[in-house]
């Protein structure tokens, strides 16, 4: 299962996710709903947040029990902001800014991160891009002064662009040939046809091979601003350290005012139901995705989503029974029929729109026996829907959300998209308050919403002659149509 802003998104024990957010300065905060909710919970560290005169914020949670710390910058720039023309660009930029700086060459700035001893990470999707390391207590003034260097002193010169750009073209045809990578792409191309969250985070090759310079720099000077970035910290961490570190780093950033979300306003994402398929007789297994139009950030029935997400479950068959799997009685059919190699189920959130279904795959003679267990299941949560199992779904979901509170990785990456999404950090206790307000009657009414005779996109890749067609798929979203 992949929850994008809640468990960020939970695809890392699951699949990284991408995060809810609040700025905990009270112990009452207001999250999308009229009602305050408590937000205080002693068995989490509260978080730290100071906002400074550029607009850039510092967000700190500290565990003096720890001896070690994440510190990273986060920025809400991804692929969603691009044109078809850019489509790119901000992955390119991304890839070039770890490649050495002003003050570092690329041999200096890799043993530098080496002698950290510990690691160093950058990435980018379609609305953020963060660089984040998790070194010993000691080495976090140096490791803050390395992130402020990559970002701020760009060593963008054309023999680098020309290397690099040799390297993306690999890596897209490397992508090309990662099947569960590329259904993933093809599903948002299909379900966004016309929107920039249809295209890929690293662009089309024919982009690729045309980024100048120019346009390098634009990209930056325009989107890595103050106050669309956050410096997070968890750890081995004191607030008031590590805002006067980041005060006398990070003094070169520009401070525009146009925010991301201004920006992708200009192209509203709409979802189109439709059917892709690739058939490919040289790939051993079938793969398919299906999804329903799913709830962005703010949506008042995420969680409700994300706790569906658990009753439908997830399995691996070479996994046995472990912690990739949550239980569920389809995952058990899975197990017992062996029908199916693998099932993720997922909800993708972004700013103004959303996906929230399955990903699947299985041997060829499979495909019909398994698309109907999984929609059935689906299906079934219009209809039927047990206490015991949202209660067990619930309490899965919580202790998802825990393992990541008491990580520092997953804590700051929490933090940095929760900030830059809702402006502001949800505690534990408050996610714990708002899934435990989902009963049955919720879940029935968030599916009649989302599943309900409701149209949907669907990819299929491989040996897929098999699958049923796209109206099999839709007549079964609603039983008395099967």
């Amino acid at each position: 299962m992949a929850i994008q802003h809640l468990l960020t998104l939970a695809n890392r024990s699951r699949r990284p996710c991408q995060s809810l957010g609040a700025t905990l300065l009270s112990h009452v905060r207001i999250y999308n709903s009229p009602y305050s909710t408590l937000a205080d919970d002693n068995s989490v560290p509260l978080i730290q947040v100071t906002t400074l005169p550029s607009g850039l914020r510092v967000a700190t949670e500290s565990n003096f029990s720890s001896d070690t710390a994440t510190v990273g910058v986060w920025i809400d720039a991804g692929s969603g902001i691009e044109s078809l023309k850019t489509s790119g660009t901000g992955f390119f930029l991304k890839r070039m800014l770890v490649k050495g700086t002003e003050t570092r060459t690329e041999r200096q700035l890799e043993e530098e991160i080496e002698n950290l001893r510990g690691y160093f990470r950058a990435y980018s999707n379609k609305e953020n891009t963060y660089f984040y390391a998790q070194v010993m207590d000691k080495e976090v003034p140096q490791a803050l002064d390395i992130l402020s260097d990559i970002v701020q002193n760009p060593n963008i010169k054309k023999r680098k662009i020309e290397s690099e750009r040799h390297e993306i073209l690999r890596y897209i045809k490397e992508l090309e040939e990662e099947t569960e990578e590329a259904i993933v792409d093809h599903l948002h191309a299909t379900a966004f046809p016309d929107s920039p969250l249809g295209r890929t985070v690293v662009g089309p090759a024919e982009n690729v091979k045309t980024i100048t310079k120019k346009e390098l720099r634009n990209y930056m000077s325009s989107h890595y601003t103050a106050p669309r970035m956050v410096i997070a910290a968890c750890g081995a961490v004191k607030h008031e350290e590590i805002v006067e570190q980041v005060k006398s780093l990070f003094t070169k950033l520009p401070e525009g005012s146009t925010t991301t979300s201004e920006v992708a306003a200009k192209d509203k994402t709409i979802f189109t139901p439709s059917e892709v398929r690739i058939y490919d007789d040289n790939v051993p297994l079938a793969h398919f995705s299906v999804a329903f139009n799913g709830p962005s950030w703010t949506d008042p029935d995420l969680i409700t989503l994300m706790v569906m997400e658990f009753m439908i479950g997830d399995y691996r068959k070479c996994s046995g029974s472990s912690a990739m799997d949550t239980s569920s009685a389809l995952v058990e059919r899975l197990r017992t029929s062996e029908i199916a190699e693998k099932l993720t189920t997922f909800t993708y959130n972004y700013r103004d729109a959303g996906l929230f279904g399955f990903h699947a795959i299985a041997k060829p003679d499979c495909l019909d026996v398994l698309a109907h267990s999984i929609m059935y299941k689906v299906t079934q949560l219009c209809y039927k829907v047990s206490i015991d199992d949202v209660v067990r779904a619930c309490d899965q979901l919580k202790s998802s959300f825990l393992r990541r509170a008491n990580d520092t990785e997953d804590a700051a990456d929490d933090i940095g998209n929760q900030l830059l999404a809702y402006g502001r950090k949800i505690s534990y206790a408050e996610l714990c308050a708002r899934i435990d307000a989902v009963d049955a009657k919720t879940v029935k009414r968030a599916a009649n919403r989302f599943i309900f005779d409701k149209d949907l996109a669907m990819v299929a890749i491989g040996p897929v002659q098999d699958l049923p067609n796209y109206d099999w798929f839709r007549r079964r979203t609603c039983w008395n149509k099967t």
